[in-house]
């Protein structure tokens, strides 16, 4: 079972230099959250100036906005206001600005390349009687509230526990976060992990990842597109 701590995340400035974005994944792993070289990329974006949004030539991308109130943006002359967890899909190749009008926000960004992967973003509410799996090419982030992640037991008969480790650069995963609300139902096997804000764990479908909480989830999901 991986986690991915987001406070061990490095922060890359904008190419504008109006906010920081942290990568939690991308595929083939880029060397910078400012390389193009990747055909998907998960990430989050600390946005505290207006201003245009850089462009991504031959990309789709999927925003939600996960911390702040709203996000007003302006898509080829089109003005679209974004607020807290509400995915909106825009193409990357979009004439795109941004104006703040409540201040400060924080940003889930999903984006991937045209006729490669197709991105999807979901916001869920966590339960602590039932958990929430994140399967193979998810990526699960706690917005908000308290969680723990288990391994589940999904699989173990026919991959065996060395199928728990999962490729985070060839798939997506999920995330959560919490702190010492104790799950009511126990996990199916292994022992459960605290996870912090914005903390991703990459799924799997062998010993599904498992989440207990309270609070919301972002569950991201990457298709790759065939035919």
């Amino acid at each position: 079972m991986e986690i991915i701590r987001y406070a061990e995340l490095r922060a890359e400035p904008w190419r504008n230099r109006g906010g920081v974005t942290r990568e939690l994944a991308s595929h083939p792993k880029a060397a910078s959250a400012q390389d193009d070289a990747w055909d998907w990329r998960v990430s989050i974006a600390e946005v505290s100036k207006a201003g245009a949004f850089s462009t991504f030539p031959g990309m789709d991308r999927v925003l939600t906005v996960i911390d702040g109130e709203l996000l007003v943006l302006t898509v080829d002359g089109a003005e679209h206001p974004l607020e807290k967890y509400r995915p909106f899909r825009f193409s990357g190749e979009s004439d795109t600005a941004s104006a703040l009008p409540t201040g400060d926000i924080r940003d889930l960004n999903v984006i991937t390349r045209n006729g490669a992967f197709k991105g999807y973003t979901s916001i869920i509410e966590l339960s602590k009687k039932r958990a929430h799996p994140v399967f193979e090419g998810q990526l699960g982030i706690l917005l908000q509230g308290q969680a723990t992640v288990s391994p589940g037991s999904a699989g173990d008969a026919d991959t065996g526990d060395a199928a728990a480790e999962s490729d985070a650069a060839a798939e997506p995963a999920a995330a959560v976060s919490g702190e010492d609300d104790a799950p009511e139902a126990p996990p199916a096997s292994g022992e459960p992990e605290t996870l912090g804000r914005y903390d991703a764990v990459v799924g799997s479908d062998s010993r599904t990842p498992e989440i207990l909480g309270r609070g919301f989830l972002a569950v991201v999901s990457i298709d790759r597109v065939t035919g």
